[in-house]
């Protein structure tokens, strides 16, 4: 008896009518967010590039550039310009595509969020190039950068609040439309999401504007290094699950409809979410566990909530592989892991998100590493943490982006995504994973040897301890090679995908829930009860942290402990 083949609910090229498609005046605005996002991904690709082959010593820059000016570039463009206009052009598509819509002031919100941000990011870029701000992208005292470059920045954060208000206003006129009906799962995570991010940023808008702009213009002649960094990590480690959650919104949404499938389970998606929300903002202290002035109960408390975000991480994987799993039965699957020959490994919207799913397992694990008391000893500010960052951020997120828009970019533009685009996002996406592998793993076992983060193998003018990492640089630098040739694919089939594939229409992928889930339970989406929770949670973790950190601070010049 011949075996079922697989089958897809779409092809590449679809020409299915009544496909449920995102708003055209939406889809303009989402267009523009993408943009900005895929030229910063461009510039900052390239900083970034410059900055491997500048460790390993293969490569001097120009005059006129200096090294820690570029690693400010490619942490600016990459974690924070390319990130942020995407996830919010993103979730734009996302609730326009599942709850209707924007109105015309709803839209309107978005617009001058995205002009604000822009400006914001033209600020703090001129800057940048005027190498007045080589700050890195932490906002870490006593470094200091140009006035306007903060302030750029914070027109940044606060033009991604008035955007994201225009499609969390449109999720909650869907739920006036629909009285007693459980809104639609993706624009309940859109909404979870930008929740976190304005929770989150309150903190470094607040380093921003009271300490580092006053200072940057010398009306203080210091500021506080503690409570800013403080500021900063209240806000640092939230920001990593600002770019985790939309990849989760792709992984539990559209992944399940692209390889033929259904959601395992809307509550437990919803579950997950709502603990993201709580535990990713009250743990920002297990970034400061090797600086005094904050008392180790309180490191601990934080560290134990960091933990707790293990939770999620593991529902949703246990979710992901249930619809995997349950896919492959339908299909004939047998034994334990016969379900894995049944994924179509042949389709670049599945493929580059499965890669970035598989990353982060061992993206995790070193994050719990990073995260725990003792072990985070080890490998604190060396490069190691840099290697994580790339596996989680850039690999895991990036990888779940770039698999996204193979499919949202020609939804919104009107075109297809063809067989040769297809195979062209296979082979960027083994592309990405082996430079990835390269370069993350040389920047780990580097890590372990006690090489520092940002520092260059010239840094120690040729000290017999740099020679033991040098064999490692050099690896950094062929992996940041694959990568950036990873780049140029990805940004061929953007450029393709907006003016040049054939016109025609995509489908924006949504699955439906699985019939045997069970009832999402009512709480999970009364957002007045979980932000009690995350109010007191924050109080808790931060309260008496931040008093003694100012009772305990010599007063400034001018009297302020803030300062």
């Amino acid at each position: 008896m011949s075996k079922p083949k697989q089958k897809t609910t779409e092809k590449f090229t679809s020409k299915s009518v009544g496909v449920l498609k995102v708003d055209e005046k939406d889809a303009t605005l989402v267009m523009a967010h993408m943009y900005v996002a895929f030229i910063a991904l461009l510039l900052g690709g390239t900083a970034g590039l410059l900055q491997v082959l500048v460790r390993s010593g293969l490569f001097e820059l120009p005059a006129p550039l200096g090294y820690y000016q570029i690693l400010t570039v490619h942490g600016v463009l990459l974690g924070l310009i390319l990130t942020t206009f995407f996830i919010m052009g993103f979730q734009i598509a996302a609730v326009s595509r599942t709850s209707g819509a924007l109105s015309d002031n709803q839209r309107t919100f978005s617009w001058i969020g995205f002009w604000v941000m822009t400006i914001g990011t033209i600020m703090a870029a001129t800057m940048v190039l005027l190498n007045d701000a080589s700050v890195l992208y932490t906002f870490y005292a006593p470094l200091q950068a140009h006035w306007i470059y903060y302030l750029g920045l914070a027109l940044v954060i606060a033009g991604s609040w008035i955007d994201s208000l225009g499609h969390c206003l449109r999720w909650e006129l869907w739920r006036k439309e629909h009285p007693n009906q459980t809104t639609p799962l993706i624009s309940f995570m859109a909404v979870c999401n930008s929740l976190l991010w304005f929770v989150a940023t309150l903190g470094v808008a607040i380093e921003v504007i009271f300490q580092l702009i006053p200072w940057s213009l010398g009306l203080v002649d210091r500021v506080n290094v503690l409570l800013s960094r403080t500021f900063f990590w209240y806000f640092g480690h939230a920001l990593v699950y600002f770019w985790l959650l939309p990849a989760y919104m792709v992984w539990y949404c559209v992944i399940p409809k692209i390889i033929g499938g259904k959601i395992f389970s809307d509550g437990l998606a919803r579950l997950a979410f709502i603990m993201f929300v709580l535990f990713s903002i009250p743990v920002g202290v297990h970034h400061q566990l090797t600086e005094p002035g904050i008392a180790g109960s309180w490191k601990y408390l934080q560290v134990v909530l960091t933990m707790m975000v293990v939770i999620p991480s593991m529902i949703t994987a246990f979710s992901m592989f249930a619809t995997f799993e349950m896919r492959g039965r339908e299909l004939g699957a047998k034994g334990l892991f016969g379900w894995l020959k049944k994924l179509p490994w042949g389709d670049a919207r599945f493929f580059a998100p499965f890669i970035g799913m598989v990353a982060f397992v061992p993206g995790g694990a070193g994050g719990i590493i990073n995260a725990s008391y003792q072990m985070n000893q080890v490998v604190h500010n060396t490069i190691w943490v840099t290697g994580h960052f790339h596996l989680t951020v850039a690999t895991t997120v990036i990888l779940t982006f770039f698999g996204a828009a193979y499919w949202l970019i020609p939804h919104v533009t009107g075109r297809t995504f063809t067989k040769q685009l297809n195979s062209l996002g296979i082979i960027q996406t083994i592309c990405w994973a082996i430079g990835m592998l390269i370069m993350s793993g040389a920047m780990h076992f580097e890590g372990l040897l006690g090489a520092p983060r940002r520092s260059t193998f010239s840094d120690y003018g040729g000290a017999e301890i740099a020679k033991t990492w040098a064999s490692y640089q050099v690896a950094e630098a062929i992996g940041g090679t694959f990568l950036f040739i990873g780049i140029i694919i990805f940004l061929y089939i953007f450029v393709k995908l907006c003016w040049f594939a054939p016109k025609g229409e995509q489908e924006f992928p949504i699955a439906e829930v699985a019939p045997q889930a069970e009832r999402t339970p009512p709480i999970l989406e009364n957002f007045k009860v979980w932000i009690v929770v995350l109010v007191a949670l924050i109080l808790i973790a931060y309260t008496f942290p931040i008093y003694d950190i100012v009772q305990n601070s010599p007063l400034g010049s001018k009297g302020f402990k803030l300062w």
